[in-house]
C-alpha cells in the first residue's frame, strides 16, 4: 500500500470550511477521527505513521481527514473548537456516503469518537479507542506544579513551532515516540511541522486540554474496544482505564509499550493490530435506528445472528450448517424475524439490515453457542 493507493477528495463544512478525505484499502468501513496533527499526504511517507495506515487498510475500508487548520484541509480558519471538530467528522462521513461504520479514535480523537458515538448512535456499528481519554488535561484534578507545566506547554508552541530548529518540536516528539531511533524522531518532528502553523497548534491544544465526555461517554451502547499503552508518556494509563470504565461494557486491553504511537518494531504493534482487527468481527453491532419502528434491536440475539449470515448472502441450508441448527428451525427464526420487521421479503430485510450495519462480520467468526 502506497501513498498512491490512496484517494483524495474534499467536502465543505456548514460554516464553509474545505476539508480534505481520503480512503485505502478494502473491507468493511473503518473511520479514523482525526487526532493531534495530520497530513493525509505526507502520513504515508513518515515511518511512525505509516505501518499502522497499512496494517489497517489491509483489512478495511479506512476513511482518515486531514482536520480544520492542518494538512490538505483550509489551514485559515475562523474556528477551532470541539463542536466544529465533531460537525468536520459528519461532514467527511456524508460526504463519503458512509451510514453504518466502526469509528477509530486515539488520542484526544478518542474524545472526538465517544461524543459522535452518543450522538449519532444510528451510524456507529463499533467503537475502537486507543491511548485517549474523557477529560482534558486542565480538567483533571492537577496540582499547581502539573498545571504551570501544561500551560508551559502551550507557550513553548507559541515561542518555538514553526521554526526550523527542532527543539520546540522536540518535547512533543519525545512524549509521543520516547522509542523511537534519532531517525524516526527527526521524522516526526519534521511531519508536525509541516502539518500546521505555530498559531493553529496553540489553538488545538487549548482546545483538548478543556475537554469533558464523561457524560456521553456513559450514553454509549455499541460494542467499545479501548487499548491503552501502560507506560505512555503522552496520556496516563490511569486515563485510559477511566475512559474504559465509563463506557457499559467496554473491553479494556493493556499494550506494554513506552510510545504514545505505536513503532511497527514495537512488541505491542501487532497484538494493537490483531486487537483492532478481530474485535468488529467478534462482536454483532446493535442495530440502532431511532427513526424506524422496525429496529433491529427488538430482535433477540440468535435473530440477530442469524440477521447477520441472511446479510452476507447465505441461504438458509447454510445458516443451519453454521448455526448447527434444523432449517427448519432456521425457516422459523426467519418467519419470526419477518414479522417483528413487518418485512414481506428476504431481498428487503438484506437491504435493511446491512443499511444497519450487518453482513461485514466473516461467516465463521459466528458462535455456535448464541443466546437464544
Amino acid at each position: 500500500m502506497t501513498a498512491q493507493g490512496q484517494q483524495i477528495r474534499f467536502c465543505t463544512t456548514h460554516d464553509g470550511v474545505r476539508l480534505a478525505y481520503a480512503t485505502t484499502g478494502t473491507g468493511a468501513p473503518l473511520v479514523r477521527t482525526a487526532n493531534w496533527l495530520s497530513n493525509l499526504e505526507h502520513e504515508w511517507a513518515n515511518p511512525i505513521r505509516r505501518p499502522t495506515l497499512e496494517a489497517l487498510s489491509r483489512h478495511f475500508s479506512l476513511l482518515r481527514y486531514d482536520q480544520r487548520g492542518c494538512g490538505l484541509s483550509d489551514r485559515a480558519v475562523k474556528k477551532i473548537s470541539f463542536e466544529a471538530w465533531l460537525d468536520d467528522l459528519d461532514t467527511v462521513v456524508n460526504a463519503a456516503g458512509l451510514r453504518r461504520f466502526s469509528l477509530y479514535g486515539a488520542s484526544q480523537g478518542c474524545a472526538i469518537s465517544i461524543a459522535y458515538a452518543a450522538r449519532h448512535p444510528e451510524k456507529i456499528s463499533h467503537l475502537i479507542l486507543y491511548g485517549g481519554y474523557a477529560l482534558g488535561k486542565l480538567r483533571r484534578d492537577l496540582s499547581n506544579r502539573e498545571i504551570e507545566e501544561a500551560l508551559m506547554l502551550q507557550k513553548i508552541i507559541e515561542l518555538g513551532w514553526g521554526k526550523e530548529s527542532p527543539e520546540f518540536r522536540q518535547v512533543f516528539t519525545t512524549q509521543f515516540v520516547p522509542q523511537a531511533s534519532a531517525d524516526q524522531q527527526r521524522a516526526f518532528d519534521e511531519f508536525q511541522r509541516m502539518s500546521t502553523s505555530a498559531e493553529n497548534v496553540v489553538r488545538i491544544v487549548r482546545e483538548f486540554d478543556e475537554i469533558d465526555v464523561r457524560d456521553l461517554a456513559r450514553k454509549i451502547r455499541c460494542p467499545t474496544l479501548v487499548l491503552h499503552a501502560r507506560h505512555d508518556g503522552r496520556v496516563p494509563f490511569d486515563e485510559g482505564l477511566k475512559m474504559a470504565a465509563l463506557i457499559p461494557g467496554a473491553r479494556f486491553v493493556t499494550l506494554e509499550s513506552h510510545n504514545h504511537l505505536l513503532l511497527a518494531s514495537d512488541p505491542a504493534f501487532p497484538m494493537f493490530v490483531d486487537e483492532v482487527v478481530r474485535f468488529p468481527h467478534e462482536h454483532t453491532p446493535i442495530a440502532v435506528n431511532p427513526a424506524s419502528e422496525n429496529s433491529l434491536t427488538n430482535l433477540t440475539a440468535r435473530e440477530q445472528t442469524v440477521v447477520e449470515l441472511i446479510a452476507q448472502g447465505h441461504e438458509n441450508t447454510r445458516i443451519a450448517q453454521t448455526l448447527g441448527l434444523s432449517e427448519k428451525t432456521i425457516r422459523n427464526y426467519v418467519s419470526s424475524i419477518m414479522d417483528k420487521l413487518q418485512m414481506t421479503g428476504r431481498s428487503q430485510l438484506i437491504v435493511f439490515a446491512r443499511e444497519s450495519g450487518y453482513g461485514y462480520a466473516a461467516a465463521q467468526t459466528v458462535r455456535r453457542d448464541a443466546s437464544p
